[in-house]
């Protein structure tokens, strides 16, 4: 079941954090929270102020998890391959090293947002699927 929740919503808990680079690749970097708990290869759907798409969880040399792109679908994700949204909305709104960002938890362990400071975002809230099932999915996906 899909409910739509705004970011202000008291059921959705925003994070500050700000975006960073890989290396000297430049490469837009965002690191997760520290108060949440996820693994590097994790898939995440993280919606861009409403543009939806899925992440894979990295870790950076220190070990700490963070999000390099988001992409149209899981298998791309998984592969960093296709259309680099996060990069497109960054460059879009002239975002960069440095800058502040806010990382909401929609549905915890399985949906998140990303907005600018000072943006109102209306979220499609999705229900994470049953485990079982999303073990059946990663094999065939």
């Amino acid at each position: 079941m899909t409910e739509r929740v705004p970011s202000d919503h008291a059921t959705v808990d925003s994070h500050r954090v700000h975006l960073e680079t890989v290396g000297r690749t430049g490469r837009p970097r965002v690191p997760l929270p520290d108060a949440l708990d996820h693994d590097p290869e994790e898939l995440l759907r993280l919606s861009l102020e409403g543009d939806e798409a899925h992440a894979q969880v990295t870790a950076d040399l220190r070990g700490e998890p963070g999000v390099e792109g988001a992409y149209p679908d899981a298998q791309l994700a998984r592969a960093g391959e296709g259309e680099n949204r996060l990069a497109a909305w960054l460059d879009r709104h002239g975002l960069g090293e440095g800058d502040p960002l806010l990382f909401d938890v929609v549905t915890a362990g399985y949906q998140y947002g990303l907005r600018r400071p000072g943006e109102r975002v209306v979220y499609d809230a999705v229900e994470a699927p049953d485990d079982g099932l999303a073990d059946i999915a990663e094999k065939f996906g």
